[in-house]
Protein backbone atom coordinates (compact mmCIF):
# COMPACT_ATOMS: atom_id res chain seq x y z
CA UNK A 1 0.00 0.00 0.00
CA UNK A 2 1.88 2.97 -1.35
CA UNK A 3 -0.29 5.33 -0.17
CA UNK A 4 0.49 5.15 3.40
CA UNK A 5 4.01 6.55 2.50
CA UNK A 6 2.84 9.41 0.17
CA UNK A 7 2.18 12.60 2.74
CA UNK A 8 -0.15 14.16 -0.52
CA UNK A 9 -2.29 11.38 -0.53
CA UNK A 10 -2.28 11.13 3.26
CA UNK A 11 -3.32 14.97 3.64
CA UNK A 12 -6.10 14.29 1.07
CA UNK A 13 -7.88 11.63 2.56
CA UNK A 14 -7.77 13.71 6.29
CA UNK A 15 -9.15 16.07 4.71
CA UNK A 16 -11.75 14.18 2.99
CA UNK A 17 -12.54 12.57 5.79
CA UNK A 18 -13.16 15.99 8.09
CA UNK A 19 -15.02 17.43 5.53
CA UNK A 20 -17.31 14.38 4.85
CA UNK A 21 -17.92 14.14 8.39
CA UNK A 22 -18.23 17.82 9.24
CA UNK A 23 -20.85 18.30 6.03
CA UNK A 24 -23.56 16.10 7.85
CA UNK A 25 -24.10 18.59 10.76
CA UNK A 26 -24.66 22.07 9.29
CA UNK A 27 -26.29 20.66 6.79
CA UNK A 28 -29.43 20.13 9.25
CA UNK A 29 -28.47 22.66 11.32
CA UNK A 30 -28.74 25.22 8.78
CA UNK A 31 -31.99 24.00 6.79
CA UNK A 32 -33.91 22.99 10.18
CA UNK A 33 -32.97 26.66 11.55
CA UNK A 34 -34.87 28.43 8.67
CA UNK A 35 -37.78 25.83 9.61
CA UNK A 36 -37.61 26.56 12.98
CA UNK A 37 -38.06 30.26 11.64
CA UNK A 38 -41.08 29.40 9.82
CA UNK A 39 -42.95 27.05 12.84
CA UNK A 40 -42.03 30.04 15.44
CA UNK A 41 -43.71 32.48 13.11
CA UNK A 42 -46.57 30.58 12.73
CA UNK A 43 -47.31 29.91 15.94
CA UNK A 44 -47.07 34.17 16.76
CA UNK A 45 -49.71 34.19 13.67
CA UNK A 46 -51.74 31.43 14.91
CA UNK A 47 -51.00 31.54 18.52
CA UNK A 48 -52.29 27.46 18.37
CA UNK A 49 -50.47 25.14 20.66
CA UNK A 50 -48.82 23.19 18.60
CA UNK A 51 -46.81 25.51 16.58
CA UNK A 52 -44.85 26.30 19.74
CA UNK A 53 -44.44 22.46 20.95
CA UNK A 54 -42.99 21.72 17.52
CA UNK A 55 -40.71 24.94 17.82
CA UNK A 56 -39.65 23.39 21.24
CA UNK A 57 -39.94 19.60 20.15
CA UNK A 58 -37.38 20.34 17.42
CA UNK A 59 -34.80 22.65 18.69
CA UNK A 60 -33.69 19.96 20.49
CA UNK A 61 -31.96 18.33 17.50
CA UNK A 62 -31.07 21.29 16.05
CA UNK A 63 -28.85 21.95 19.18
CA UNK A 64 -27.78 18.69 19.16
CA UNK A 65 -26.48 18.95 15.26
CA UNK A 66 -25.00 22.35 16.05
CA UNK A 67 -22.60 21.12 18.78
CA UNK A 68 -21.81 18.35 16.56
CA UNK A 69 -20.89 20.41 13.81
CA UNK A 70 -18.51 22.85 15.91
CA UNK A 71 -16.16 20.14 17.02
CA UNK A 72 -16.03 18.36 14.13
CA UNK A 73 -15.42 21.95 11.78
CA UNK A 74 -12.59 23.02 13.76
CA UNK A 75 -10.08 20.74 12.86
CA UNK A 76 -10.77 21.31 9.31
CA UNK A 77 -9.66 24.79 9.51
CA UNK A 78 -6.56 24.06 10.81
CA UNK A 79 -5.37 21.70 8.41
CA UNK A 80 -5.03 24.70 6.26
CA UNK A 81 -2.47 25.49 8.31
CA UNK A 82 -0.82 22.20 9.77
CA UNK A 83 -1.26 20.05 6.44
CA UNK A 84 -1.78 22.52 3.46
CA UNK A 85 0.74 25.39 4.55
CA UNK A 86 2.27 26.16 1.27
CA UNK A 87 -1.26 26.72 -0.15
CA UNK A 88 -2.30 29.04 2.77
CA UNK A 89 0.86 30.89 2.14
CA UNK A 90 -0.14 31.40 -1.84
CA UNK A 91 -3.43 32.21 -1.74
CA UNK A 92 -4.34 33.49 2.00
CA UNK A 93 -4.31 37.22 1.53
CA UNK A 94 -8.29 36.38 0.10
CA UNK A 95 -9.17 32.96 1.04
CA UNK A 96 -7.96 33.41 4.46
CA UNK A 97 -9.88 36.54 4.64
CA UNK A 98 -12.78 34.66 4.03
CA UNK A 99 -12.67 31.60 6.43
CA UNK A 100 -11.65 34.81 8.96
CA UNK A 101 -15.35 36.13 7.71
CA UNK A 102 -17.07 33.20 8.40
CA UNK A 103 -16.19 32.35 11.92
CA UNK A 104 -16.38 35.95 12.89
CA UNK A 105 -19.35 37.22 11.22
CA UNK A 106 -21.45 34.14 10.47
CA UNK A 107 -20.68 31.57 13.00
CA UNK A 108 -20.40 34.23 16.29
CA UNK A 109 -23.96 35.80 15.28
CA UNK A 110 -25.33 32.26 15.29
CA UNK A 111 -23.76 31.42 18.37
CA UNK A 112 -24.82 35.21 20.21
CA UNK A 113 -28.56 34.65 19.17
CA UNK A 114 -28.60 30.69 19.88
CA UNK A 115 -28.68 31.33 23.52
CA UNK A 116 -31.66 33.63 23.47
CA UNK A 117 -33.71 30.97 20.86
CA UNK A 118 -33.28 28.11 23.43
CA UNK A 119 -33.23 29.69 27.15
CA UNK A 120 -35.15 33.10 26.24
CA UNK A 121 -38.75 31.69 26.11
CA UNK A 122 -39.98 32.70 29.54
CA UNK A 123 -36.99 35.90 29.35
CA UNK A 124 -38.25 38.04 26.35
CA UNK A 125 -40.71 39.06 24.47
CA UNK A 126 -42.52 36.63 21.99
CA UNK A 127 -40.97 39.17 18.66
CA UNK A 128 -38.16 39.44 20.48
CA UNK A 129 -37.42 35.41 20.40
CA UNK A 130 -38.84 34.96 17.16
CA UNK A 131 -36.14 37.79 16.28
CA UNK A 132 -33.46 35.62 17.93
CA UNK A 133 -34.21 32.77 15.84
CA UNK A 134 -34.21 34.60 12.41
CA UNK A 135 -30.83 35.51 13.65
CA UNK A 136 -29.66 32.22 14.41
CA UNK A 137 -30.89 30.76 11.14
CA UNK A 138 -29.30 33.68 9.50
CA UNK A 139 -26.08 33.41 10.80
CA UNK A 140 -26.04 29.69 10.02
CA UNK A 141 -26.66 30.32 6.11
CA UNK A 142 -24.41 33.32 6.32
CA UNK A 143 -21.83 31.03 7.02
CA UNK A 144 -23.01 28.95 4.12
CA UNK A 145 -22.63 32.20 1.74
CA UNK A 146 -18.65 32.29 2.78
CA UNK A 147 -17.76 28.72 2.93
CA UNK A 148 -19.15 28.72 -0.69
CA UNK A 149 -17.57 31.95 -1.43
CA UNK A 150 -14.38 30.64 -0.89
CA UNK A 151 -14.72 26.96 -2.06
CA UNK A 152 -16.38 28.77 -5.59
CA UNK A 153 -13.26 31.02 -5.72
CA UNK A 154 -10.98 27.80 -6.13
CA UNK A 155 -13.17 26.49 -8.73
CA UNK A 156 -13.01 29.67 -10.89
CA UNK A 157 -10.32 32.24 -9.70
CA UNK A 158 -11.02 35.95 -10.16
CA UNK A 159 -10.23 39.55 -8.90
CA UNK A 160 -6.34 39.17 -9.38
CA UNK A 161 -3.72 37.52 -10.16
CA UNK A 162 -1.09 35.06 -9.50
CA UNK A 163 2.54 36.42 -9.18
CA UNK A 164 5.47 33.97 -8.33
CA UNK A 165 2.89 31.87 -6.76
CA UNK A 166 1.01 34.03 -4.76
CA UNK A 167 -2.62 35.49 -5.56
CA UNK A 168 -2.68 39.36 -5.13
CA UNK A 169 -5.92 40.45 -5.18
CA UNK A 170 -6.78 43.71 -6.91
CA UNK A 171 -10.32 43.47 -6.57
CA UNK A 172 -12.02 42.44 -3.65
CA UNK A 173 -15.70 42.11 -4.99
CA UNK A 174 -15.10 41.18 -7.88
CA UNK A 175 -12.76 37.59 -6.56
CA UNK A 176 -15.64 37.35 -4.08
CA UNK A 177 -19.01 37.77 -6.57
CA UNK A 178 -16.47 34.58 -9.03
CA UNK A 179 -18.32 32.98 -11.80
CA UNK A 180 -19.29 30.26 -9.70
CA UNK A 181 -20.28 31.93 -6.48
CA UNK A 182 -24.17 32.82 -6.62
CA UNK A 183 -25.35 29.47 -8.30
CA UNK A 184 -22.77 27.32 -6.14
CA UNK A 185 -24.63 29.24 -2.66
CA UNK A 186 -27.92 28.67 -3.75
CA UNK A 187 -27.46 25.11 -4.89
CA UNK A 188 -25.98 24.59 -1.56
CA UNK A 189 -28.83 26.56 0.35
CA UNK A 190 -31.82 24.69 -1.32
CA UNK A 191 -29.74 21.32 -0.41
CA UNK A 192 -29.43 21.98 3.17
CA UNK A 193 -33.02 22.95 3.43
CA UNK A 194 -34.06 20.14 1.37
CA UNK A 195 -32.55 17.97 3.19
CA UNK A 196 -33.92 18.92 6.17
CA UNK A 197 -37.20 19.26 5.08
CA UNK A 198 -37.05 15.18 4.08
CA UNK A 199 -35.86 14.76 7.57
CA UNK A 200 -38.09 16.39 10.05
CA UNK A 201 -40.77 14.75 6.80
CA UNK A 202 -39.02 11.69 7.98
CA UNK A 203 -39.07 11.59 11.69
CA UNK A 204 -42.48 12.74 11.75
CA UNK A 205 -43.76 9.50 9.56
CA UNK A 206 -42.03 7.39 11.66
CA UNK A 207 -43.96 8.63 14.17
CA UNK A 208 -47.41 8.24 12.34
CA UNK A 209 -46.44 5.21 11.09
CA UNK A 210 -45.79 3.77 14.97
CA UNK A 211 -49.18 5.68 16.18
CA UNK A 212 -47.57 8.18 18.16
CA UNK A 213 -49.20 11.26 18.15
CA UNK A 214 -50.68 11.11 14.61
CA UNK A 215 -52.35 14.84 14.37
CA UNK A 216 -49.30 16.83 15.95
CA UNK A 217 -46.89 15.09 13.46
CA UNK A 218 -49.07 15.31 10.22
CA UNK A 219 -49.46 19.28 10.91
CA UNK A 220 -45.21 18.73 10.54
CA UNK A 221 -45.54 16.81 7.63
CA UNK A 222 -48.05 19.31 6.01
CA UNK A 223 -45.65 22.20 7.03
CA UNK A 224 -42.68 20.54 5.57
CA UNK A 225 -45.14 19.67 2.21
CA UNK A 226 -45.76 23.27 1.61
CA UNK A 227 -41.77 24.17 1.49
CA UNK A 228 -40.91 21.59 -0.43
CA UNK A 229 -43.07 22.23 -2.59
CA UNK A 230 -40.73 25.21 -3.80
CA UNK A 231 -38.08 24.22 -2.81
CA UNK A 232 -37.57 20.63 -4.61
CA UNK A 233 -38.35 22.06 -8.41
CA UNK A 234 -35.89 24.67 -7.70
CA UNK A 235 -32.90 22.66 -6.48
CA UNK A 236 -33.18 20.74 -9.76
CA UNK A 237 -33.32 23.80 -11.64
CA UNK A 238 -30.31 25.56 -9.46
CA UNK A 239 -28.95 22.01 -10.13
CA UNK A 240 -29.29 22.40 -14.18
CA UNK A 241 -27.54 25.78 -14.05
CA UNK A 242 -24.35 24.84 -11.81
CA UNK A 243 -23.72 21.92 -14.34
CA UNK A 244 -24.21 24.45 -17.01
CA UNK A 245 -20.73 26.32 -15.13
CA UNK A 246 -19.34 23.55 -15.29
CA UNK A 247 -19.44 22.49 -18.94
CA UNK A 248 -18.59 26.24 -19.77
CA UNK A 249 -15.81 27.07 -16.81
CA UNK A 250 -14.30 23.61 -16.27
CA UNK A 251 -14.32 21.11 -19.22
CA UNK A 252 -12.30 18.77 -17.43
CA UNK A 253 -14.86 18.05 -14.73
CA UNK A 254 -17.91 17.74 -16.83
CA UNK A 255 -16.05 14.84 -19.02
CA UNK A 256 -15.12 13.02 -15.71
CA UNK A 257 -19.29 13.38 -14.35
CA UNK A 258 -19.89 12.13 -18.13
CA UNK A 259 -16.81 9.91 -18.51
CA UNK A 260 -16.41 11.19 -21.72
CA UNK A 261 -13.36 10.21 -23.43
CA UNK A 262 -13.77 11.38 -26.58
CA UNK A 263 -14.16 15.21 -28.01
CA UNK A 264 -17.99 15.71 -29.05
CA UNK A 265 -18.48 18.24 -32.03
CA UNK A 266 -20.83 21.30 -31.82
CA UNK A 267 -23.79 20.82 -33.74
CA UNK A 268 -24.46 16.81 -32.74
CA UNK A 269 -26.81 15.24 -30.28
CA UNK A 270 -24.85 12.97 -28.41
CA UNK A 271 -26.95 10.34 -26.15
CA UNK A 272 -25.93 10.39 -22.49
CA UNK A 273 -24.59 7.64 -20.54
CA UNK A 274 -26.78 6.41 -18.05
CA UNK A 275 -24.49 4.26 -16.47
CA UNK A 276 -20.57 2.77 -17.28
CA UNK A 277 -17.81 1.27 -16.17
CA UNK A 278 -15.34 3.77 -16.85
CA UNK A 279 -11.39 2.34 -17.20
CA UNK A 280 -9.07 5.23 -16.21
CA UNK A 281 -5.92 3.11 -17.34
CA UNK A 282 -7.10 2.65 -20.58
CA UNK A 283 -9.25 5.40 -21.39
CA UNK A 284 -12.23 4.22 -22.22
CA UNK A 285 -15.81 3.01 -20.79
CA UNK A 286 -15.52 -1.08 -20.54
CA UNK A 287 -19.25 -0.64 -21.40
CA UNK A 288 -22.25 1.79 -21.24
CA UNK A 289 -25.70 2.16 -21.06
CA UNK A 290 -26.65 5.12 -23.62
CA UNK A 291 -30.08 7.56 -23.91
CA UNK A 292 -29.74 8.32 -27.77
CA UNK A 293 -29.67 12.51 -27.90
CA UNK A 294 -30.05 13.25 -24.34
CA UNK A 295 -26.62 15.41 -23.82
CA UNK A 296 -27.54 18.22 -25.40
CA UNK A 297 -30.89 18.48 -23.97
CA UNK A 298 -29.05 18.07 -20.35
CA UNK A 299 -26.68 20.71 -21.29
CA UNK A 300 -28.66 23.49 -23.07
CA UNK A 301 -32.21 22.52 -23.16
CA UNK A 302 -31.67 22.34 -27.09
CA UNK A 303 -31.93 19.00 -29.75
CA UNK A 304 -28.03 19.56 -30.75
CA UNK A 305 -24.75 21.20 -29.31
CA UNK A 306 -23.72 24.65 -29.82
CA UNK A 307 -20.51 24.49 -27.98
CA UNK A 308 -18.23 21.20 -28.41
CA UNK A 309 -18.00 18.59 -25.19
CA UNK A 310 -14.48 18.21 -24.44
CA UNK A 311 -13.14 14.32 -23.72
CA UNK A 312 -11.21 13.60 -21.07
CA UNK A 313 -8.27 12.87 -23.73
CA UNK A 314 -8.09 16.76 -24.53
CA UNK A 315 -5.60 16.66 -21.52
CA UNK A 316 -2.29 15.00 -20.71
CA UNK A 317 -2.86 12.30 -18.01
CA UNK A 318 -1.23 14.54 -15.04
CA UNK A 319 -3.68 17.41 -15.90
CA UNK A 320 -7.17 15.89 -15.94
CA UNK A 321 -9.47 14.00 -13.00
CA UNK A 322 -8.22 10.44 -12.18
CA UNK A 323 -10.83 8.99 -10.53
CA UNK A 324 -13.44 9.54 -12.64
CA UNK A 325 -15.83 6.15 -11.71
CA UNK A 326 -16.41 7.96 -8.67
CA UNK A 327 -17.14 11.28 -10.01
CA UNK A 328 -19.14 9.46 -12.80
CA UNK A 329 -21.46 8.05 -10.45
CA UNK A 330 -21.26 10.63 -7.59
CA UNK A 331 -23.30 13.16 -9.83
CA UNK A 332 -25.80 10.30 -10.82
CA UNK A 333 -26.40 9.28 -7.03
CA UNK A 334 -26.53 13.13 -6.40
CA UNK A 335 -29.01 14.09 -9.25
CA UNK A 336 -31.26 10.63 -8.83
CA UNK A 337 -31.75 11.73 -5.26
CA UNK A 338 -33.04 15.10 -6.26
CA UNK A 339 -35.43 13.77 -8.94
CA UNK A 340 -36.50 10.74 -6.19
CA UNK A 341 -37.38 13.86 -3.37
CA UNK A 342 -39.06 16.06 -6.12
CA UNK A 343 -41.11 13.18 -7.07
CA UNK A 344 -42.28 12.11 -3.02
CA UNK A 345 -43.08 15.74 -2.60
CA UNK A 346 -45.42 15.65 -5.74
CA UNK A 347 -46.91 12.51 -5.09
CA UNK A 348 -47.54 13.38 -1.14
CA UNK A 349 -48.97 16.55 -2.61
CA UNK A 350 -51.55 14.37 -4.37
CA UNK A 351 -52.51 12.31 -1.72
CA UNK A 352 -53.02 15.83 0.13
CA UNK A 353 -55.29 17.23 -3.04
CA UNK A 354 -57.24 13.99 -2.32
CA UNK A 355 -58.22 14.26 1.67
CA UNK A 356 -55.60 11.84 2.40
CA UNK A 357 -53.80 13.44 4.49
CA UNK A 358 -55.89 14.12 7.75
CA UNK A 359 -54.92 12.68 10.96
CA UNK A 360 -57.38 10.30 11.21
CA UNK A 361 -56.70 8.99 7.19
CA UNK A 362 -53.07 9.37 6.85
CA UNK A 363 -52.40 6.18 9.07
CA UNK A 364 -53.58 4.48 5.99
CA UNK A 365 -51.05 6.13 3.48
CA UNK A 366 -48.49 3.87 4.55
CA UNK A 367 -46.23 4.07 1.44
CA UNK A 368 -46.17 7.11 1.23
CA UNK A 369 -44.92 7.59 4.71
CA UNK A 370 -42.54 4.80 4.23
CA UNK A 371 -41.33 6.86 1.23
CA UNK A 372 -40.60 9.70 3.40
CA UNK A 373 -39.03 7.55 6.14
CA UNK A 374 -36.58 6.14 3.36
CA UNK A 375 -35.76 9.80 1.81
CA UNK A 376 -34.95 11.15 5.44
CA UNK A 377 -30.95 9.78 4.67
CA UNK A 378 -31.11 10.59 1.21
CA UNK A 379 -30.17 14.49 0.97
CA UNK A 380 -26.98 14.02 3.18
CA UNK A 381 -26.08 11.27 0.82
CA UNK A 382 -26.62 13.61 -2.41
CA UNK A 383 -25.13 16.37 -0.61
CA UNK A 384 -21.58 14.30 0.19
CA UNK A 385 -22.03 13.12 -3.63
CA UNK A 386 -22.52 16.70 -4.57
CA UNK A 387 -19.30 17.75 -2.83
CA UNK A 388 -17.22 14.66 -4.05
CA UNK A 389 -17.87 15.93 -7.99
CA UNK A 390 -17.12 19.19 -6.68
CA UNK A 391 -13.81 19.15 -5.36
CA UNK A 392 -12.49 15.31 -6.88
CA UNK A 393 -13.33 16.85 -10.27
CA UNK A 394 -11.61 19.82 -9.82
CA UNK A 395 -8.14 17.82 -9.18
CA UNK A 396 -5.47 17.74 -9.75
CA UNK A 397 -5.83 21.33 -9.13
CA UNK A 398 -6.00 22.54 -5.53
CA UNK A 399 -7.41 26.45 -7.63
CA UNK A 400 -8.14 25.29 -10.94
CA UNK A 401 -5.61 25.87 -13.44
CA UNK A 402 -3.48 27.43 -11.57
CA UNK A 403 -2.36 25.66 -8.22
CA UNK A 404 -1.41 21.41 -8.33
CA UNK A 405 -2.75 19.73 -5.42
CA UNK A 406 0.78 17.96 -5.49
CA UNK A 407 2.23 20.92 -4.60
CA UNK A 408 0.13 22.41 -1.39
CA UNK A 409 0.92 20.16 0.69
CA UNK A 410 3.32 20.79 3.66
CA UNK A 411 6.26 18.26 3.39
CA UNK A 412 5.73 16.41 6.74
CA UNK A 413 6.62 13.08 7.76
CA UNK A 414 3.95 10.61 6.44
CA UNK A 415 3.63 8.08 9.44
CA UNK A 416 2.62 11.61 11.41
CA UNK A 417 0.23 12.73 9.37
CA UNK A 418 -1.19 8.72 9.27
CA UNK A 419 -1.51 8.92 12.66
CA UNK A 420 -3.27 12.38 13.02
CA UNK A 421 -5.56 10.47 10.02
CA UNK A 422 -6.30 7.83 12.11
CA UNK A 423 -6.55 9.66 15.24
CA UNK A 424 -9.45 11.91 13.54
CA UNK A 425 -11.24 8.77 12.42
CA UNK A 426 -11.59 7.34 16.25
CA UNK A 427 -12.81 10.87 17.26
CA UNK A 428 -15.12 11.53 14.82
CA UNK A 429 -16.42 7.98 14.99
CA UNK A 430 -17.06 8.39 18.41
CA UNK A 431 -18.84 12.01 17.74
CA UNK A 432 -20.86 10.17 14.93
CA UNK A 433 -21.99 7.09 17.77
CA UNK A 434 -22.50 10.02 20.75
CA UNK A 435 -24.78 12.02 18.01
CA UNK A 436 -26.87 8.80 17.06
CA UNK A 437 -27.22 8.15 20.45
CA UNK A 438 -28.63 11.87 21.95
CA UNK A 439 -30.66 11.84 18.75
CA UNK A 440 -32.11 8.56 18.68
CA UNK A 441 -33.15 9.37 22.63
CA UNK A 442 -34.65 12.47 21.82
CA UNK A 443 -37.20 11.06 18.72
CA UNK A 444 -37.88 7.99 21.16
CA UNK A 445 -38.71 10.34 24.26
CA UNK A 446 -41.18 12.75 21.86
CA UNK A 447 -42.03 16.10 22.12
CA UNK A 448 -43.52 17.25 25.79
CA UNK A 449 -47.05 18.26 24.50
CA UNK A 450 -47.34 18.98 28.53
CA UNK A 451 -45.19 22.17 28.12
CA UNK A 452 -46.54 25.30 29.66
CA UNK A 453 -46.56 28.06 27.08
CA UNK A 454 -44.13 30.69 28.43
CA UNK A 455 -45.01 33.14 30.57
CA UNK A 456 -44.35 36.38 28.71
CA UNK A 457 -47.72 34.92 26.44
CA UNK A 458 -50.82 36.20 27.42
CA UNK A 459 -53.14 32.78 27.53
CA UNK A 460 -56.14 34.68 26.25
CA UNK A 461 -57.14 34.02 22.71
CA UNK A 462 -55.25 30.49 22.47
CA UNK A 463 -56.45 28.09 20.17
CA UNK A 464 -56.45 24.40 22.55
CA UNK A 465 -54.61 21.17 21.78
CA UNK A 466 -56.69 18.85 19.52
CA UNK A 467 -53.79 16.83 18.94
CA UNK A 468 -54.86 13.05 19.16
CA UNK A 469 -52.81 10.98 21.94
CA UNK A 470 -50.02 8.75 22.03
CA UNK A 471 -51.80 5.60 20.30
CA UNK A 472 -49.67 2.88 21.14
CA UNK A 473 -50.30 0.27 23.67
CA UNK A 474 -49.47 0.84 27.25
CA UNK A 475 -46.79 -1.43 27.05
CA UNK A 476 -45.16 0.58 24.12
CA UNK A 477 -45.17 3.63 25.90
CA UNK A 478 -43.46 2.92 28.82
Amino acid sequence: MEFLSDTVVLSRMQFALTAIFHMLWPVLSTGMAIYLVVIEGLWLKTRQRDYYLHARFWAKLYVLNFGIGVASGLPMEFQFGTNWAPFSEAVGDFFGSILGFEGAMAFMLEAGFLGIMLFGWDRVPPLMHWLATIMVAFGANLSTFWILTANSWLQTPAGGEFVAGKFIVSNYFQAILNPFMLNSFLHMFFATLETSLFVIGGISAWYILNRRHPEFFVRSLKVVLVIALIVAPLQIFIGHLSAEQVYHYQPSKLAAMEAQWETIPAGSSPAWSLVALPNNQEGRNQWEVKVPGMLSYLLELKPTLSEPVKGLKEWQPQDRPHMVGLIYYSFRIMSGIGVFLAGLMGFSLWRWLRGQLKAEAISNQKLMLWGWLFAAPLGYVAVECGWIVRCVGRQPWTVYGELRTADMATPLPAPEVLTSLLGFAGMYSLLFVGALYFGSRIIRKGPNLDLPLPLTISQDNLEPMQHQPDQRPVEAQQ
